[in-house]
């Protein structure tokens, strides 16, 4: 059997994409395009009204190429909407977050699969088994944990993805050697909210326990400043990013020193109606002390613009946060309902033009933010790992780079910016 998966969103869904796709090649099946396909898989996105539409439009002109193949779609949309999923074109199995771990072994016998356990356990294993250039991936991501306790009034992540849920430490060491073994020399760690993990599995288990066992994994063996692989920490709530953890990042040659830390909004006002447990000032000292004690770290954020109740003076004092922190990039999310949110039954939205203007805005700034860094790091010598045609690289901070001669992809190399 043929296969395809097309994922939308965040990085946990493409860590669970990865997993189902080790578990499909495992049970017999081939990778394809989407026109060759006899089965695609659609993970996807539910954060914004835009990505239940880009879903939609997808399924409908993957089925208006290939009008034989069967449709398998989970993820968050599905989760969220899914007798308005299942009434898509060609879909034969809608397959929620709670199923997603074991959607494979679960359908094997309807779409076609050998029923046999070849790989993985069900619990959300990495599939580690797929080789690095697999689907155009040279870095490994690695989802520890799923679900969201937080109760932010505009996310409807904790209703499509449930409590928070981590997985063992064992597990994950034991998925981590196995990227290793299977060739990964970079690997991300994510989860829904990645701060939170271990709080469920008790027995001492937590985020800071397991980055400083992922500090433990440099190859002091190797050439000064490369070890043998670099793990790269998602993204982390602004209270979670604790001084001990920006510590062992700055001690550590396995550590990225990469930092992705939602700020959402620059009005303390905002913030409170948003039910984000933190002030401007708090994150700026955050992220102060991390550029303090990592010039060169890149620090990326997150905004949301036209929440319900911004006014021009919360976008002003917005605007004035931004210009004072050391950041290196911005993603900008235009605010939408999502019904079942407390943000979605409040009063006072912000006129769609509005939001527009806004948005460009602030993506402005994002761009200067990124322009400054890139010309901050201006000869410097950073260690990077080429990744596509071997043309290109991508450095321990975060900087993708143009390579003057063309090198073996996943390598580590040191690059002079």
């Amino acid at each position: 059997m043929k296969y395809s998966i097309i994922t939308f969103g965040c990085r946990v869904n493409q860590a669970d994409s990865l997993a189902i796709e080790g578990e499909l090649r495992a049970r017999g099946a081939v990778a394809a395009t989407v026109e060759d396909a006899d089965l695609v898989v659609v993970n996807t996105c539910s954060v914004t009204a835009s990505a239940d539409q880009g879903a939609r439009q997808t399924i409908r002109r993957i089925v208006r190429n290939n009008p034989d193949v069967r449709v398998v779609v989970t993820g968050c949309y599905a989760t969220r909407r899914a007798a308005e999923v299942a009434n898509l074109p060609n879909v034969t199995h809608v397959v929620d977050n709670r199923g997603k771990d074991t959607l494979v072994r679960d359908l094997a016998g309807e779409i076609g699969l050998t029923t046999a356990q070849r790989f993985g356990d069900g619990d959300g294993a990495c599939g580690a088994a797929l080789e690095p250039g697999v689907a155009g991936r040279t870095a490994f991501t690695l989802r520890v944990q799923t679900g969201c306790e937080e109760q932010c009034s505009y996310c409807i992540i904790p209703t499509t993805r449930g409590h928070s849920r981590s997985r063992p430490m064992a597990q994950v060491l034991r998925d981590i050697d196995l990227a290793i073994d299977a060739g990964y020399k970079e690997i991300a760690i994510t989860g829904v909210h990645l701060g939170s993990y271990g709080r469920d599995l008790g027995e001492g288990s937590s985020l800071t326990a397991l980055v400083r066992a992922l500090a433990r994994y440099a190859d002091r063996k190797g050439p000064r400043r490369i070890p043998s692989v670099l793990f790269r920490i998602s993204s982390l709530e602004p209270m979670d990013c604790t001084p001990e953890i920006i510590d062992m990042v700055a001690a550590s040659d396995s550590l990225a020193p990469h930092f992705h830390l939602p700020l959402q909004h620059g009005s303390d006002r905002m913030l409170a109606a948003m039910r984000r447990p933190y002030t401007v000032s708090q994150y700026a000292t955050l992220v102060e002390r991390i550029h303090r004690r990592m010039p060169d770290a890149s620090i990326g954020s997150d905004i949301i613009v036209g929440f319900p109740g911004e006014r021009q003076d919360d976008v002003d004092d917005m605007r004035r946060a931004l210009a004072t922190l050391p950041l290196s990039h911005l993603h900008v999310f235009p605010y939408s309902d999502r019904p079942g949110t407390e943000a979605s039954r409040m009063t006072d939205k912000v006129d769609g033009v509005a939001i527009r203007e806004r948005g460009r805005e602030v993506r402005a700034i994002g761009e200067q933010m990124t322009r400054r860094f890139r010309e901050s790091q201006v000869g410097s010598t950073r260690r990077a790992l080429t990744v596509d045609d071997g043309w290109s690289a991508v450095t321990d901070n975060y900087v993708k780079v143009r390579l003057s001669q063309p090198h073996a992809r996943n390598q580590w190399i040191l690059v002079d910016l």
